[in-house]
C-alpha cells in the first residue's frame, strides 16, 4: 500500500498567518520556511491554492496584485511563503524598486528559509527575473524547484521538449543543483513530484522510507 506523503495533511490544514511589507514585520525566524516566487501571471497564487487545496493566496486578474510577504502556518514549525510577483508593466516603479529591496533583505536574512519554488509559465520561460532568482539562489547555495506552469496550454509532446530544452540550459549555466518539473492547476499535473520536494525540504521523510531503513 503507498503511504501518503507527510507534506499533503499539512498543506490542506494552511492557515493565514500574517502579511509582512519589511523582514522584521516576518514570523520568528525558526522552524522550515519555503517560498513561492514568480513573475507576475506565471500562475503562481493558482498553484500555491491547488498544492494547499484551499484558496489561501488571492488570485488576479490584474497581475502584481500581492505586494507583500504572505506567510501561512501548515504547523507550529512550518510555513509557506507567497512573495510579491514580479515585471508587471503597470506596477509602479517605486513599489518594484520597494519589493526588490525587502525581498533581497527577506532572502539574506531568513535561517529558516530551506528552499524556493519558483513558477514559470511554460510559454514564457526565463524571463529577466527568472535568471536573477537563479543567480542568488545559486550563489547562496539555496535550494531551487521550478515549476512551469500551464503546461495544459501545449501537448504534452510539446511540454516534455521544453522542460528538456529549459532543464539543458539551467545545467549548463547553474549546475544540477537546480530541479526543474511540468505543473498545470487546471489538470492536478505534477502535484506529487512538488509534494515530494516540500517534504524533503521542511525534514518530513516518506514514512516508507524511514521504515526500509530501520529494517536494514
Amino acid at each position: 500500500m503507498q503511504l501518503k506523503n507527510p507534506i499533503l495533511g499539512l498543506c490542506q490544514q494552511a492557515t493565514f498567518m500574517l502579511s509582512a511589507a519589511k523582514v522584521d514585520q516576518c514570523p520568528d525566524d525558526d522552524g522550515y520556511e519555503v517560498a513561492f516566487a514568480g513573475r507576475s501571471n506565471a500562475g503562481k497564487s493558482s498553484a500555491l491554492n491547488t498544492l494547499t487545496h484551499a484558496s489561501l493566496a488571492r488570485t488576479s486578474k490584474t497581475p502584481g496584485r500581492t505586494q507583500l510577504l504572505n506567510f501561512f502556518q501548515l504547523d507550529e514549525e512550518r510555513r509557506l511563503v507567497d512573495l510579491p510577483g514580479y515585471g508587471y508593466a503597470k506596477v509602479p516603479i517605486p513599489l518594484k524598486m520597494h519589493w526588490q529591496r525587502h525581498l533581497e533583505a527577506y532572502f539574506g536574512s531568513r535561517e529558516s528559509l530551506k528552499g524556493v519554488i519558483l513558477m514559470m509559465d511554460i510559454r514564457h520561460p526565463m524571463t529577466d527575473f527568472d535568471v536573477l532568482m537563479l543567480d542568488w539562489t545559486t550563489s547562496s547555495s539555496m535550494p531551487m524547484h521550478i515549476l512551469l506552469t500551464k503546461a495544459d496550454k501545449l501537448t504534452y509532446g510539446a511540454a516534455k521538449n521544453t522542460l528538456l530544452k529549459i532543464q539543458a540550459d539551467i545545467r549548463k549555466r547553474w549546475g544540477d543543483s537546480v530541479t526543474i518539473q511540468l505543473f498545470s492547476t487546471p489538470k492536478r499535473m505534477g502535484l506529487e513530484e512538488a509534494y515530494t520536494v516540500l517534504a524533503r525540504w521542511m525534514e518530513l521523510p516518506n514514512k516508507g522510507e524511514e521504515a526500509g531503513e530501520s529494517e536494514a
